[in-house]
């Protein structure tokens, strides 16, 4: 019996991949209402800036906690019945928001944020790899920009949905709130939470329906190449600490997740503290997000066929270095245009990283998938790094008699100083970390 996976031809993943682009699709839509999300639970429990931000927070620690058993249940059963598996609890998850509305308890709302992140990370530790290894490795990025353009045309649907559903008239209610009296105050603010009820029963049935067909679904069983037999007199790799090019993959993934959030998250108050209007700069996260996918559009079109994925992660590293000094040392709408570019340096790393991180690694495949997920808590790390340096900018500037505006303009560009060594950890592992510990065919 041979020990070589049959890789299935391209007429015979066609379906596959649109099927998986659809769960990319549920999970960038899932995680991008988490914008609409926050401002919504910060006025209908009366919370501070700290606790609202708990929501992305509840989000981005299960994929920490959770990605390690997802891997040992995928080991259990499969791909297939863990990508279903993930899509009924993440359904679970969004029944668990009707009790917590009615009852307007702000801990029940971070559960039910839980549990739909519990449910997240199993579906990635299933998707990611599975579509890594669909195909032939070195078309892997390819594959993974589709499912990037899935996740982020989603992520853009879900917060104009999701938007318009919890914060339309936001603004009214919140100036009713000063003047009514504690009863009435109760009332508005429990008519408002009510308004989450019908959009996440919707939800929860679609995710329930989806859980279901997916076990019928067209997917092949695929799995991973297995490990080269070791010449004589070697030792056969008995552990996931034996691949330093997965560990230098990981370390790669963490910062890169950070500078995706940073570029996407921070694009707004940069532009207001810059001094421009709020009425524009709202639609700054948008630039963030067209650039990534004409970038993954661009991606599927280029790799492997024009370049390799580790090209295309060389000239995204080399890119999202020359960006990242723009912007520090341009002003005013010309900076946010570069921040906004990142999104051009940053769509193909992910996509990317992936297959050369699993290159070689066999049955230790689904393990170092959830050492890769849990990377994605870079996301949760450090932006407020960058927030830190901003504030600690702000401070000195102002003690050394720079006025209010310029402060916070001056702060705000400096602290994009972090994305510099996250892009070098990058570079390093383009050119050289994911080659570290593989041996030379």
């Amino acid at each position: 019996m041979s020990n070589t996976q049959e890789i299935p031809s391209k007429n015979k993943t066609f379906i596959p991949i649109l099927i998986i682009a659809g769960l990319f699709f549920i999970f960038g839509f899932v995680t991008w209402i988490n914008g609409a999300l926050i401002p919504f639970m910060k006025t209908i429990n009366e919370l501070t800036d700290a606790q609202s931000y708990l929501v992305a927070s509840a989000s981005y620690i299960s994929f920490v906690v959770m990605a390690l058993p997802a891997s040992y249940i995928i080991n259990k059963i499969g791909y297939r019945k863990g990508m279903s598996l993930g899509l009924i609890i993440m359904a679970i998850g969004a029944l668990v928001f009707i009790p917590a509305a009615e009852a307007r308890t702000y801990w029940m709302f971070l559960t039910a944020i839980f549990i739909q992140g519990t449910g997240m990370t199993l579906l990635q530790t299933a998707s990611n790899p599975y579509i890594t290894i669909l195909g032939p490795i070195e078309s892997a990025a390819k594959r993974i920009a589709i499912m990037g353009i899935a996740n982020k045309v989603a992520g853009g649907l879900g917060s104009v949905i999701f938007g318009a559903i919890l914060l339309s008239g936001i603004d009214g209610i919140k100036e009713k709130l000063i003047l009514v009296d504690d009863a009435e105050k109760a009332s508005l603010l429990d008519a408002m939470a009510d308004s989450v009820v019908t959009p996440y029963i919707v939800m929860a049935i679609v995710l329930f329906l989806l859980g279901i067909l997916i076990r019928k679904a067209p997917l092949p069983h695929v799995e991973a190449e297995p490990i080269k037999e070791e010449k004589s007199g070697e030792k056969t790799k008995s552990s996931i600490f034996q691949f330093p090019h997965l560990w230098l993959g990981v370390l790669a993934l963490f910062v890169y997740v950070g500078v995706e959030v940073i570029a996407g998250d921070t694009i707004i108050s940069y532009g207001i503290s810059l001094d421009i209007p709020v009425e524009q700069a709202k639609f700054f996260t948008l630039f963030t997000l067209m650039a990534m996918v004409a970038t993954y559009a661009l991606g599927v079109f280029l790799i492997p066929k024009y370049i390799s994925q580790a090209l295309a992660l060389k000239a995204s590293a080399v890119l999202g270095i020359l960006l990242s000094f723009c912007i520090v040392f341009t002003n005013g709408f010309t900076s946010v245009l570069f921040v906004a570019a990142l999104g051009i340096a940053n769509a193909l790393v992910w996509p990317a990283i992936w297959p050369l991180a699993l290159t070689g690694l066999g049955k230790f495949t689904k393990t170092a998938s959830a050492l890769l997920i849990m990377a994605i808590s870079g996301g949760a790390i450090l932006p407020p790094l960058y927030g830190a340096l901003v504030d600690n900018k702000k401070e000195g500037l102002l003690a050394s008699g720079v006025n209010e505006v310029n402060a916070m303009a001056e702060a705000a560009s400096f602290g994009y100083w972090i994305l510099l060594p996250c892009y070098i950890i990058i570079l390093y592992y383009a050119f050289w970390g994911h080659k570290v510990g593989l041996k030379k065919a």
